[in-house]
């Protein structure tokens, strides 16, 4: 006969104390605050390395995005028989004959337009003041006189950062013919020898590294070619539509700003906008009011299509970054070193998720357990 059991038996109490548990949540965050820490201290060493060796750090991400535009070319010849160096060569004087005769369509035409748009800019600057001293707003002088002024000293110290802030940290020996002569350089040889970089890299870093440095750079380049390439035609296109809306409207120095279009497309939605204002500035100042809706009106068109037609079919492979995050990268960039901080923001942060997706891949992949299996005695719950 089975003996009663023991009520005063039971299962070992494997609950941890209060403290206990508060202890180890206090251990865990103190760990998860140095890690912090210290990697906010890496990040600070590695900022004022960039800003003491921007000199160099700067040829050579411009090299970067010019030798992904350079490369699709290279390989062609290459493909045909040429030698590595004969074509990085014709590719590299073919861009730079491309540069020299955009810049001699577009001096002539500024030139020849620069004192009319001058002349125009006077007299709608003086019909604005008159509009404004009239009914209903009846702007006193002075006060014209100083918000003018403020205006004017905007401009200059805009102007002034501008031209001081395209080449940040580039020291006063190293001019901006220097440095493009640098990227050219650079340029020159990474599509020439870039082959045989990640090769080298990989047998000097391990396999198990260099596995995965090779892998994330195949990956940036492979980002960074795709933005390139898509953004290019699709500020091709936003300069062909809106150029050929300002040659039939007749706007004047309607080459150059077609130009500005196409650069500016370089720049996600902050160039857009600013070299559209500067075509409706220029048709408002120098066609009238008239005109410069239907300018406006064509851009807006224009970059209608690009927002929700072209850029999501064009860049959703390539990119793969939300707006916001290409708005704070350009307005981070662009403070910090200007033009080109702008022009370089986004493919850096391109290169930041390319790096980001690559690691969480990797934990995902560590961190991957099998699904538990269901057990036998489980029933399937009726529906």
């Amino acid at each position: 006969m089975s003996e009663p059991s023991n009520d005063s038996e039971q299962k070992p109490d494997t609950s941890a104390d209060r403290g206990v548990v508060i202890g180890r949540g206090i251990l865990w965050l103190a760990k998860w605050s140095l890690a912090l820490v210290a990697i906010a201290a890496g990040g600070w060493v590695l900022w004022f390395l960039l800003a003491k060796l921007w000199v160099a750090v700067l040829p050579l991400a411009l090299a970067l995005v010019v030798s992904t535009v350079l490369w699709p070319p290279t390989r062609w010849l290459v493909a045909r028989g040429l030698k590595p160096a004969l074509a990085a060569s014709i590719t590299t004087l073919g861009l730079l004959a491309l540069l020299a005769g955009v810049i001699a369509l577009i001096v002539p035409s500024v030139v020849d337009q620069a004192p009319d748009l001058a002349d125009r800019s006077t007299e709608g600057v003086n019909r604005v003041r008159d509009w404004l001293q009239g009914p209903p707003l009846n702007v006193r002088q002075e006060q014209l006189d100083s918000a003018v002024n403020a205006i004017v000293d905007r401009l200059q110290s805009s102007a002034e950062s501008i031209a001081t802030g395209v080449f940040t940290g580039v020291s006063t020996a190293t001019s901006a013919i220097v440095t493009l002569f640098l990227v050219l350089m650079l340029a020159f040889f990474f599509v020439k020898d870039g082959p045989k970089l990640l090769p080298w890299l990989h047998s000097n870093m391990g396999s198990r590294s260099g596995r995965h440095i090779e892998e994330v750079l195949n990956r940036i380049w492979a980002t960074l070619g795709g933005f390139i390439r898509t953004q290019a035609l699709v500020s091709l296109i936003d300069a062909v539509l809106i150029g050929g809306g300002l040659v039939i409207m007749g706007v004047p120095l309607a080459a150059v700003l077609t130009v500005l279009t196409f650069l500016g497309g370089f720049i996600p939605i902050v160039g857009a906008f600013v070299a559209g204002a500067l075509a409706v500035l220029v048709a408002l100042v120098t066609k009238g009011v008239t005109t410069a809706l239907i300018v406006l009106a064509i851009i807006v068109v224009v970059q209608q299509l690009e927002g929700n037609v072209l850029q999501p079919v064009l860049q959703s492979r390539s990119m793969q970054l939300h707006a916001v995050i290409v708005l704070l990268a350009i307005t981070v960039g662009g403070s910090l070193w200007g033009i080109v901080g702008a022009f370089l923001a986004v493919p850096i942060a391109a290169v930041g998720a390319v790096v980001l997706r690559y690691l969480s891949e990797q934990i995902d992949a560590a961190s991957d357990e099998p699904a538990p299996e269901a057990s036998d005695s489980e029933e399937p719950v009726s529906q």
